[in-house]
């Protein structure tokens, strides 16, 4: 089968994980940010950039050859399964349907559980579906950020009565939060936000509150096990 995305008269092979395909596109994959993998039309792994061995943990060799649900088996927000019984975005593109972006739960090489924000491109030569290109991006710390500021509200988005926690902080004490994980003190952290020491002061008081921790540094540990930044 021919792999190969020519877009223009003289290709330019690509020199990464993506080096079997051709052209600039091939480059600019290869050199994107994100996580990027290419199915043929029967959902195979034909290709896999190096960020996607970064977020997954598996080599362009491990993944190639390979059904892409085999690589990500993956679950919606409800923990309905995405991948069985074939590629469900290759069977929509066979009904020429458009694929919307989306999310699913997965887990990396390792067993790390992962959020991922997946968008498609399809690629087809006189209507017959070609390659698929899958862009990847980590949204997990979005994912737990907002299920925890969900636990901490009521169905009238009200924190619930004897609940503490980061669902209970203002916009303003998240900033001064992350600030304290950056390493700022109480001078730093007034100057980045232009207000007086008495009102961080006062903002990491009611963090330390909500969060029901007595120290800076037990409320940034907080903040690193929460994954809130």
């Amino acid at each position: 089968m021919d792999t190969n995305i020519r877009v223009s008269s003289m290709p330019v092979r690509g020199t990464g994980a993506l080096g079997t395909l051709e052209g600039p596109f091939a480059i600019v994959l290869d050199r994107t940010g994100d996580g990027a993998f290419v199915t043929d039309p029967s959902g195979v792994i034909v290709d896999w950039n190096t960020a996607a061995e970064r977020l997954l943990g598996y080599t362009a060799r491990e993944a190639k050859g390979r059904s892409c649900c085999q690589i990500l088996d993956g679950y919606d927000a409800f923990g309905n399964r995405l991948c069985y019984a074939g590629c469900q975005v290759s069977t929509t593109l066979k009904r020429q349907e458009p694929v919307r972006a989306f999310e699913m739960r997965t887990r990396a090489k390792g067993g790390r559980p992962l959020w991922l924000s997946v968008s498609v491109l399809a690629t087809a030569a006189n209507g017959t579906p070609g390659l698929t290109i899958h862009l990847m991006r980590d949204v997990t710390a979005t994912k737990e950020r907002l299920t925890l500021v969900h636990e901490r509200l009521d169905g009238n988005g009200r924190a619930r009565n004897g609940t503490n926690g980061a669902g209970d902080l203002t916009r303003r004490e998240l900033e001064v939060l992350r600030l304290l994980t950056e390493g700022l003190n109480t001078r730093g952290a007034a100057e980045r936000l232009s207000v007086s020491r008495a009102t961080v002061r006062n903002h990491v008081q009611n963090i330390f509150a909500k969060l029901g921790v007595h120290s800076r540094l037990e409320a940034v540990a907080y903040a690193t096990r929460q994954r809130l930044f």
